[in-house]
C-alpha cells in the first residue's frame, strides 16, 4: 500500500478531523534545556510537549501501536516527539521507526526534534520513508536564543549562553537544508514567548522560508510552573493571530496545533481515552527485550499489607504473581535486599535479585536506583495503598493515578539521594 502524505493531520488541515496520530514516547532524554520546559509533571488533562504517562521501549511501543490501532483504526501517522528529544535517544528512536515501517509499510512516519542531533540520521530517515520532520526553531539570532536556552549538550560537552545558542542554530539550519535535500517535508515550530522572541518570530519565518521550509507553526508558549519563564504570561490570542497572519505572507501556517503530549493519540485536540491509557500501561509492563520473561511484581512493605516502604529502607521484597483464574494476585516469594552501601553496585545487585520482576512497587525511591532498575527492565513505581489492589492493578494495566505518590519524601523527612547507603 502506498503512503498518502495528505493524511497527516498536523500538516493538512483538511485531514485533522478524519485521521488520527499516535506519539510513541520512546525518547526520555533531552539534549537542551529550554527555559519554558519542565518534564516533571504529568496531568492527564494537560496537553503540552514533554509530558507522558509512560516511557516505552521500541518493542513495547510496537505492541502499544498494535493495540491502539484496534481502538482507533483511523490512526494514519506514527510520530516520535519525546518526552525528550528523539535524537538525544537515537538508538530507541531509529529502532522504533524501523519496527513500525517493517510491520506497517503504509503508515506515515514523522519525528519532532529541536534539530541539534538529527543531522547524522537524515539519510536513514529518508530510507525509512519518514515523510515529515518538525524542527523547533525559536530564534535565528543567537542573542535571543541565549535567553531561551539554559544549556545545550552536544557530543558530550555542555555549552551555555551565546555559544550554546549559536551551536544549536547552526545545527538546526543545517538540518533544515539537508531534510529538504532528501525530499522530506519540513515543518518549523516557533514558540511565541512574550518579551523574549515575540518581535523576532517574523525574522524566523523569513529565514526558514528562504531555506524552503514547507509550513510554519507559530504557537503560543505554555506557561509551566517551576521553570525560568514561569512568571511570563502566555501570549494574548490576538498577538498570536497577528503573527500568524504576518508570517503567513512568507509560509503556509498551521493554526490548529494542540501542543500535543509526547503520548498523544487519536484526533488532534481530543484527550487520550481511559482505554488507550490502559493499553499504554499494559505495554509498559511487557518485557523490554524479546524472549525476556518477567512474570512477577515486587513490593516494598513494612508489614506485608500496604505499599509503604522507601526503596532504600527495605530489607526484603515481597514477590507476587498474577492468578488469572481468581482475578487476584498471590504472594510467591520473599527476597532479601542487598545490604546498604556500595552506591550503584547495590542497585545492580537488586536488579539481579529481581530479574524476573517486571515492576517494583515502593513508597518512594531516589533517581539513581530508578535509573539502574529501569535500565535493567524493572519499572519502579512510587505508590501508596493496599498491596493486592496495587499489584493487581499494575498487572492488568489499570489506571493507577489514585495510588501514585506525588512526593519522594521518606522516613528521615528528606528526599532520597539514591546513593545506595540506605536511610538514617
Amino acid at each position: 500500500m502506498s503512503i498518502d502524505i495528505k493524511n497527516h493531520p498536523c500538516f493538512n488541515d483538511s485531514s485533522r478531523h478524519k485521521f488520527g496520530r499516535i506519539h510513541l514516547p520512546v525518547a526520555p532524554k533531552c539534549n537542551i534545556q529550554c527555559n519554558y520546559c519542565s518534564r516533571k509533571f504529568d496531568c492527564m488533562n494537560e496537553n503540552r510537549p514533554g509530558v507522558t504517562s509512560k516511557v516505552l521501549s521500541p518493542k513495547q511501543a510496537l505492541y502499544y501501536l498494535d493495540q491502539a490501532l484496534t481502538l482507533s483504526p483511523n490512526i494514519a501517522v506514527v510520530g516520535i516527539a519525546g518526552p525528550g528529544d528523539p535524537f538525544a535517544n537515537p538508538d530507541e528512536t531509529m529502532e522504533t521507526l524501523r519496527l513500525v515501517r517493517e510491520k506497517y509499510p503504509e503508515m506515515l512516519l514523522c519525528v519532532a526534534t529541536n534539530g541539534l542531533d538529527v543531522l547524522p540520521y537524515i539519510e536513514e530517515l529518508a530510507e525509512l520513508q519518514v515523510s515529515h520532520v518538525t524542527l523547533t526553531i525559536n530564534a535565528v539570532d543567537p542573542k535571543i536564543g541565549a535567553e531561551i536556552y539554559a544549556w545545550v549538550r552536544y557530543k558530550k560537552r555542555m555549552y551555555r549562553d551565546l555559544e550554546a545558542a549559536r551551536l544549536l542554530l547552526e545545527n538546526q539550519l543545517a538540518a533544515l537544508q539537508k531534510l529538504k535535500r532528501f525530499g522530506i517535508t519540513a515543518k518549523v515550530n516557533s514558540i511565541i514567548i512574550p518579551g523574549i522572541n515575540d518581535t523576532h518570530i517574523i525574522d524566523v519565518a523569513r529565514q526558514v522560508a528562504s531555506m524552503d521550509a514547507d509550513i510554519l507553526n507559530c504557537l503560543p508558549y505554555y506557561n509551566t510552573t517551576e521553570t525560568v519563564f514561569e512568571n511570563i504570561a502566555e501570549p494574548d490570542p490576538l498577538m498570536v493571530k497577528e503573527l500568524q497572519e504576518e508570517a503567513g505572507k512568507l509560509l503556509p501556517q498551521m493554526k490548529h496545533c494542540a501542543r500535543c503530549r509526547a503520548d498523544a493519540v487519536g484526533i488532534i485536540g481530543e484527550l487520550n481515552s481511559p482505554e488507550m491509557t490502559a493499553k499504554m500501561n499494559e505495554a509498559a509492563l511487557l518485557p523490554k527485550n524479546p524472549g525476556e520473561h518477567r512474570p512477577f511484581i515486587a513490593v516494598a512493605s513494612l508489614e506485608g499489607v500496604l505499599v509503604n516502604q522507601h526503596l532504600g529502607e527495605a530489607d526484603r521484597f515481597l514477590v507476587y504473581a498474577l492468578d488469572q483464574e481468581r482475578r487476584s494476585c498471590a504472594l510467591v516469594d520473599s527476597r532479601e535486599a542487598p545490604p546498604p552501601g556500595g552506591g550503584k553496585d547495590r542497585w545492580e545487585a537488586l536488579a539481579s535479585t529481581l530479574s524476573d520482576c517486571r515492576a517494583l512497587l515502593v513508597n518512594s525511591a531516589g533517581d539513581s536506583p530508578k535509573s539502574v532498575l529501569t535500565a535493567r527492565g524493572i519499572e519502579v513505581m512510587a505508590l501508596e495503598g493496599v498491596i493486592e489492589e496495587a499489584v493487581y492493578g499494575v498487572f492488568t494495566g489499570q489506571n493507577m493515578k489514585h495510588l501514585l505518590k506525588s512526593s519522594q519524601v521518606h522516613a528521615c523527612k528528606s528526599g532520597c539521594s539514591g546513593t545506595g547507603n540506605g536511610c538514617g
